[in-house]
């Protein structure tokens, strides 16, 4: 069992390898972080969604940006679709789960708002037709996936691709990009003035 643990460490850390290894995957990351922090500047805010293990991370960086990260601040407007119960299951029940998400972006997003997508395998449909009803209202669009990009990567203004085709090892590189987008956001709005 030491050497099955050893060996998952390793792949985990692999995977974050590759991923810091293409200079593409950074010059991508370092324009996302830029427009986050122009939606905040400009008084927007982000919207985040997934499935599974997914929704769990979306809610954990949504947290990241009302709550704190690295020290206190004002809180920043963040949305997790994927915890309201009672919307969840209304919507689900009337609609389908298919409009799990994009019946959510009708209600609360706004033009200029930042939607980030998250699913492993890039074909979840109820994200899916999120990101076509995101297009409409005017949200710029970040997609979180894995190595193949899946039907997601024609659909948002950047797709994130981690290079793994195993769900776990995408989502722990998925949740280390959502901290270093919250950790960015914090340094640049807030660091100055806030920060001890």
């Amino acid at each position: 069992m030491k050497d099955y643990i050893r060996a998952q460490v390793k792949d985990s850390i692999s995977v974050k390898e590759r991923y810091l290894a293409d200079e593409a995957n950074i010059n991508q990351l370092d324009k996302i972080c830029a427009d986050v922090i122009a939606a905040y500047k400009a008084g927007k805010k982000t919207l985040i969604a997934g499935n599974g293990g997914s929704a769990a991370d979306a809610q954990h960086i949504a947290a990241e940006f009302v709550s704190r990260f690295y020290f206190d601040r004002p809180a920043l407007a963040s949305i997790a679709l994927t915890t309201d119960t009672s919307a969840l299951t209304a919507i689900g029940n009337d609609y389908g789960y298919e409009l799990l998400f994009s019946r959510q972006l009708e209600a609360n997003a706004q033009p200029g708002d930042i939607y980030i997508a998250i699913s492993t395998s890039g074909n979840s449909k109820n994200v899916l037709h999120s990101l076509e009803v995101a297009k409409k209202i005017g949200l710029k669009t970040i997609g979180l996936t894995g190595m193949k990009g899946g039907k997601m990567a024609d659909m948002v203004d950047y797709c994130v691709r981690v290079p793994s085709d195993e769900t776990p090892r995408i989502q722990e590189c998925h949740i280390l990009i959502g901290h270093i987008l919250c950790a960015a956001v914090e340094k640049e709005l807030f660091e100055k003035e806030y920060r001890k």
